[in-house]
């Protein structure tokens, strides 16, 4: 929401400067910004031992990732609705998270990160995660 009211002042500012364009532009800018870290985008996010403990209960895969992770959006994407069974970890708020991605990664934050039956796989096939949930997920 701060993202879209941010462009629409910017945006303004830029109409009154008589710049239409340039504050077209930078609306959709914004506009992406605030729909890609959306929740419209992204499911909510839980935290990592909660997310490993309804794993271990569901056997849904667990994918750790960011805001802005270029490779976490194409994930998201390519999964379309089936993004929603998974358990989505924001490493950013959570610290646990943070550290099963850097403990999975020889101490690097590489996201995303999905655990599968508690074995880590780095930035893997939308495909291979989608093979991966169960027909009752």
């Amino acid at each position: 929401m701060l993202l879209v009211l941010s462009g629409s002042v910017v945006a303004a500012g830029q109409i009154f400067k008589e710049s239409p364009g340039t504050a077209a532009a930078l609306l959709l800018a914004f506009l992406a910004l605030a729909g890609v870290n959306s929740p419209l985008i992204f499911p909510r996010s839980i935290g990592g031992q909660e997310a490993q403990r309804r794993s271990a209960v569901d056997g849904r895969p667990v994918v750790f990732w960011r805001p802005g992770c270029k490779y976490c959006i194409r994930l998201r994407i390519r999964l379309g609705r089936n993004a929603r069974q998974l358990h989505w970890v924001n490493i950013w708020r959570d610290p646990t998270g943070a550290a099963a991605v850097r403990a999975a990664n020889d101490g690097n934050e590489t996201v995303p990160t999905v655990v599968v039956a508690g074995q880590p796989h780095t930035n893997p096939d939308p495909a291979w995660v989608r093979e991966q949930l169960s027909p009752s997920a």
